[in-house]
């Protein structure tokens, strides 16, 4: 995986996609997508690994055909849905985790490289999800694109929620089970 080519992969989605939209889909699979104007925090971050070879519904689904008992049980479901698992940020942290994504969480912005997939607690039990940019804010904190209900942005907002997750793909992505 190229972060350099992750970060524009996501960048190219500022303008295009264009709203958020939480409403669960049908899509096809595997490659499914919802219309490329709209989504969620998870579709910044599922659109621009799929540009680089890492199928996330695919790989999502799999893992959890095999081992669904390790994934959050927030949604009551009783087995898999290939439809919506990979669109929900602890889905894809339990994803991240189990391939071996994980790193220390920080407030140290250095410690966030461009490419880095980053998750937060909003509060009232909602979650993010964004990665890391290559451009920072006038502090030096890395920027971060994501959409949290604008559609698509590359924002300074890196420190503005609590952190759960701080992942880094792999070089080889061929390796996390894809």
């Amino acid at each position: 995986m190229e972060a350099d080519r992750l970060v524009l992969d996501a960048r190219q989605q500022v303008g295009v996609t264009l709203s958020y939209d939480p409403a669960y889909r049908r899509l096809s699979y595997p490659g499914g997508d919802v219309p490329m104007t709209t989504g969620v925090c998870t579709d910044v971050v599922i659109r621009a690994l799929r540009q680089q070879g890492l199928d996330l519904q695919e790989a999502v689904h799999r893992d959890m055909r095999g081992s669904f008992s390790v994934y959050p049980k927030n949604w009551g479901l009783n087995r898999p849905d290939s439809n919506i698992d990979h669109r929900r940020v602890p889905n894809l942290m339990t994803w991240f985790k189990r391939q071996g994504w994980s790193l220390p969480l920080s407030q140290a912005a250095s410690a966030y490289r461009p490419g880095d997939i980053v998750t937060w607690d909003l509060g009232r039990g909602l979650t993010h999800i964004g990665i890391v940019s290559d451009h920072r804010a006038a502090t030096g904190v890395p920027l971060i694109l994501h959409n949290i209900g604008r559609g698509a942005q590359e924002e300074d907002i890196l420190f503005s929620y609590r952190i759960t997750g701080h992942y880094r793909p792999p070089a080889e992505l061929a390796k996390t089970g894809s």
